[in-house]
């Protein structure tokens, strides 16, 4: 009998060793926010939704304080930020355990003005290094492992411009790293900075850059080039030269031009709340070309997703889906509210403001939710993260929960 209940051991341990080889083949790091290629969608696969009525298990829990910031996963750790008692504190965290690794402070105003406050822009992990940016303008290079701090600047707030609110909000881009650059939305169409001493390689003029991040994208020509949707326009920009292409007029009430914008095969979808709406336009033209137009789709802080030619995000009252080349809605879900979504292996992984999480097919055919739990309490506005097999997410308060979504205990 001891000899085969260490048979089955040895079985067990091996099927284990195994799952967790194959799981972590197919896991991905998510190194910033809207994930590795800035659009909210994942490559990972083998993941599962297959929880049950008892909902997820929780693998592990934490407090960071006050804020809205996601989360950055690379090389087996977890990044994010919160603030508590006028303090902005950047957290790094095993990814398995949620054990904290180490901590980085400073001073800073939450600033909750008509809402929670703290920390909006989500950590940047690339070449060993974390990059943080608070509302307030502080701006940290970090050692990934350590938390020592290699270079830091900060970015005071601009004079308000005639017809501008300033920046009401203050910052809330999250930063962008591109091989040697750094890129932030930062005047009135952002700038780049040297990854190695955080100097400036170039610059917009002072303005008011809106609450989006940079999105990466290659022009017709395939070179590198820039998205920022700033107060006032959705602007294209060279990569290298930080020379204007395009852009593209946007005016919304209170300037608050958040959701970031998708580009996609020529093309842009611009959207925004305040009863603004959406639109698409042909960047091939000079200028671009608008091809529809409506308010269908208002997001008024979370980028939608784009698959297979469907657009899926968050309105004002409601989670729509709308054709990408018309504008159709193909189908709305008004039980849904004022969320955030990423896309992973053809599956919509959504949190609504109420902390219920949603597992859903990502097709035009109808809302059609595979899974569902509620995994929060208060204010979920914060974008949920899916990486290795761990699905992460956070509320308002700080309340930090990592769940099994494959990668086991």
């Amino acid at each position: 009998m001891p000899y085969r209940c260490l048979q089955l051991s040895a079985v067990l341990t091996l099927v284990m060793a195994l799952r967790a080889a194959a799981q972590e083949g197919n896991g991905t790091d998510w190194p910033g926010y809207r994930g590795p290629e800035r659009n909210g969608t994942s490559r990972e696969t083998g993941w599962t939704h297959a929880w049950g009525a008892a909902g997820p298990t929780v693998l592990w829990q934490a407090a960071v304080g006050k804020g809205f910031s996601s989360f950055a996963v690379a090389a087996g750790r977890v990044y994010t930020l919160g603030n508590s008692d006028n303090t902005d504190t950047v957290f790094c965290f095993d990814a398995a355990s949620g054990k904290t690794l180490w901590q980085h402070r400073y001073p800073c105003d939450p600033q909750p003005l008509s809402y929670e406050g703290g920390p909006s822009a989500t950590p940047a992990v690339d070449q060993g290094r974390v990059f943080t940016f608070s509302k307030s303008g502080d701006l940290f290079c970090l050692a990934a492992d350590t938390g020592k701090v290699l270079w830091s600047r900060t970015f005071a707030l601009w004079p308000k411009l005639e017809g501008d609110w300033q920046n009401t909000w203050r910052y809330a881009g999250s930063p962008l790293a591109m091989g040697d650059r750094l890129i932030l939305s930062v005047g009135q169409w952002g700038l780049a900075l040297q990854v190695q001493d955080g100097k400036t390689i170039w610059e917009s003029p002072a303005g008011h850059p809106g609450y989006s991040s940079p999105v990466p994208y290659r022009r017709a020509d395939d070179r590198a080039a820039l998205a920022f949707f700033s107060a006032h326009a959705l602007v294209g920009v060279d990569a290298a030269a930080g020379q204007p292409l395009w852009k593209i007029p946007w005016n919304t009430l209170w300037d608050l031009n958040a959701a970031d914008p998708i580009l996609h095969a020529g093309k842009a979808f611009i959207a925004s709340g305040n009863n603004v709406g959406c639109a698409l336009f042909d960047l091939t033209a000079n200028p671009p070309r608008e091809l529809w137009r409506h308010k269908e789709l208002r997001t008024p802080m979370n980028g939608a997703v784009l698959w297979q030619g469907c657009l899926f995000g968050f309105d004002e009252t409601r989670f729509v889906c709308l054709d990408w080349e018309t504008g159709q809605v193909k189908w709305e879900q008004p039980d849904l509210r004022r969320g955030s979504l990423i896309l992973a292996d053809a599956k919509l992984i959504i949190l609504d403001e109420r902390g219920k999480l949603v597992i859903a097919h990502a097709t035009r055919a109808g809302y059609q939710p595979l899974a569902e739990a509620s995994i929060l309490s208060g204010r979920c506005w914060t974008t949920p993260v899916l990486a290795h097999g761990r699905i992460y997410a956070r509320n308002a308060a700080g309340d930090v929960v990592c769940l099994d979504a494959g990668a086991g205990p």
